[in-house]
């Protein structure tokens, strides 16, 4: 596998939160992140195709409750 490598700024605090985590259960920072990204990936994937399995579109609180004032049924 090709490794590249990545690079990024993030918040003090959360660095040092993953340093910490990291240490504490002996995990390698660069195996985490790559986890950590491919479970989001994953997540996001697999929501995607149960939208599309069952056909549905994604609309916000706010717009579902525009709708329903519209309609009267709220």
């Amino acid at each position: 596998m090709a490794l590249k490598q990545l690079a990024t700024k993030i918040d003090e605090n959360i660095k040092n939160a993953l340093d910490a985590y990291c240490e504490k259960r002996g995990l390698i920072i660069a195996r985490f992140l790559e986890d950590a990204i491919l479970d989001k990936i994953e997540e996001d994937e697999d929501l995607s195709d149960l939208r599309k399995l069952r056909g549905e579109s994604f609309k916000s609180m706010d717009a579902v409750i525009k709708e329903l004032k519209a309609l009267g049924k709220l």
